[in-house]
């Protein structure tokens, strides 16, 4: 199963591990997107985004307007979020021009520390 990690670590983190795995060669198994704080990945994956995710897992490339129909939602309001999805690095463009999320799962790590 293609899984993609969402993650919340520091720009420096994220930048550390990039080059271990330039240097090693040794890439995870499983795809990395990193936000650098949480409030960010909130701000990018609202509610109504997250569920056009669950909709869009595993489904391969599809149309905007074939995205809505799955997600029961407005093309338009569907489309500006795909622009956001797709600005964030989070969804891609296929070579057809429509949009696909290319995982099966989506896990989010992140560490609520005190303040």
């Amino acid at each position: 199963m293609k899984t993609v990690t969402l993650d919340v670590r520091a720009p420096n983190e994220a930048m550390d591990d990039f080059v271990r795995v330039w240097k090693t060669g040794k890439a995870e198994k499983s795809a990395r997107i990193t936000f650098a704080t949480p409030e960010l990945l909130w701000k990018v994956l609202t509610a109504k985004r997250w569920e056009l995710l669950k909709v869009l897992c595993g489904a391969g490339p599809v149309s905007i307007r074939a995205a809505a129909r799955r997600a029961g939602r407005d093309v338009k309001a569907v489309h500006s979020d795909v622009t956001a999805l797709l600005s964030a690095g989070v969804l891609d463009r296929a070579e057809d021009g429509n949009i696909v999320f290319p995982f099966e799962a989506v896990k989010v790590e992140f560490l609520l520390r005190a303040a």
